[in-house]
């Protein structure tokens, strides 16, 4: 018997723009937004030991608002949401001057390819497949906020 791995491809945070967030000496500000809870609540928790100041939302239109509130640094966007998923949240976001400056993220099941294609225009600064390790999306938001 044998293994073909043909169509595995092991997916490392990608970074998409040359965008970098100046934080000013203060901790980068993260929102997580997805609308599993139990995947948001302990990724913000865990990016709250990390010396990044996170917060959790559960949607789109949350997220949205959140961001005009919070002005956080970087956004990690599920993309597979009901009512409003992180493409149109990221759009919105692009297209409003209050959260235009801040750095998105898709944090996604989804294959990078897949992502790739439903876009229509810069909504998103990268990309980190969901189930990678913490570190390396943790290196992501350094390399974001530099």
């Amino acid at each position: 018997m044998s293994c073909r791995f043909e169509n595995f491809f092991i997916r490392h945070p990608a970074q998409w723009t040359a965008r970098r967030i100046p934080v000013n000496g203060a901790r980068p500000r993260v929102l997580v937004v997805d609308d599993n809870h139990n995947a948001a609540l302990p990724l913000a928790a865990h990016l709250s030991l990390e010396v990044i100041e996170a917060c959790a939302v559960f949607g789109g239109m949350e997220a949205i608002d959140m961001a005009r509130e919070w002005a956080p640094h970087v956004i990690l966007m599920d993309i597979s949401m009901p009512q409003c998923d992180g493409f149109e949240a990221a759009r919105a976001l692009r297209q409003d001057p209050r959260t235009v400056g801040i750095a998105s993220v898709a944090h996604t099941a989804l294959d990078e390819a897949e992502v790739r294609r439903h876009l229509t225009g810069h909504e998103f600064d990268g990309y980190v497949q969901k189930g990678r390790p913490h570190g390396q999306l943790v290196a992501l938001i350094t390399t974001l906020v530099g």
